[in-house]
């Protein structure tokens, strides 16, 4: 039997959109990993492979986790912020920490350029040549 146009539920429109049945990227809290990897550790070696069944994760998200909280950060735990406005905050604070570095050489130069000018003019005075006239 050959299957027609007709004979399909679902056509192509020619539309292209994204696909409506990608899945989505699983989050999980600080509390929950903490959980899930004291119940890891607690187990046997034969009962790890059924928790992680059981939860839908692998040996890595084990591995991951257990690293951070090594580094001491139950925050590390936490889900990472991917929120577009944190990103921009970010952004935009290593740029004012850029400026700030910048305008402190500025005003660094523009202190020696003074205390150049400060002292050439001493020095002109103390070898008796008449100052040029200020504007």
């Amino acid at each position: 039997m050959t299957m027609t146009l007709a004979d399909t539920t679902a056509f192509d429109d020619g539309v292209v959109t994204p696909r409506a049945d990608r899945p989505k990227r699983r989050t999980f809290t600080a509390e929950y990993k903490a959980r899930i990897l004291a119940e890891y550790d607690a187990a046997d070696h034969g009962e790890r492979g059924a928790i992680l069944r059981r939860e839908g994760l692998y040996s890595s998200h084990m591995v991951d986790w257990r690293k951070a909280a090594r580094a001491g950060a139950s925050s590390a735990l936490g889900p990472k912020s991917r929120d577009r406005r944190d990103r921009e905050i970010e952004q935009l604070r290593a740029r004012a920490e850029k400026a700030e570095a910048e305008l402190a050489r500025t005003q660094a130069a523009l202190d020696l350029v003074g205390k150049a000018h400060a002292l050439l003019e001493t020095l002109s005075e103390s070898t008796g040549t008449p100052k040029p006239p200020q504007r």
